[in-house]
């Protein structure tokens, strides 16, 4: 008898995932409204709250920007993580995915799907991780 792997059918399209995730950061950095609902909120860190001198906008308008997705930052393909540099000061952003209704508790169960799925991005300079 042979056992083959079945193909998991139920993985969610990580270029689904990438392109709520880019309408996410446009909508909350930007206020540009996606095509369809997406729920979430931004935090910024108290370090990048007390850069002063209008760094958090310029930090907020740098990941509202940010294209450069590789394999090395972007192994899952989610666009979810980026890195910036603001006056020689390296800043990392990161959405994570949370079920809506969890109070930002529980992982997504169907991270492609924005009526369930809660985003939450964080945006922190990398000396703070």
């Amino acid at each position: 008898m042979t056992i083959t792997a079945q193909p998991e059918t139920d993985r969610p399209d990580p270029s689904v995932i990438a392109a709520q995730n880019d309408a996410f950061r446009k909508l909350v950095c930007f206020g540009v409204p996606p095509a369809q609902a997406i729920q979430g909120r931004m935090h910024v860190t108290r370090s990048i709250m007390e850069a002063g001198d209008g760094f958090m906008a310029e930090a907020v308008k740098a990941t509202g920007m940010f294209e450069t997705f590789e394999p090395e930052n972007d192994p899952e393909g989610w666009h979810d993580f980026g890195a910036v540099e603001i006056r020689g000061e390296t800043v990392f952003w990161k959405i994570d995915l949370y079920e809506a209704g969890s109070d930002f508790r529980y992982g997504a169960e169907t991270p492609d799907n924005p009526a369930t799925t809660m985003r939450a991005l964080t945006i922190m300079l990398a000396r703070d991780w």
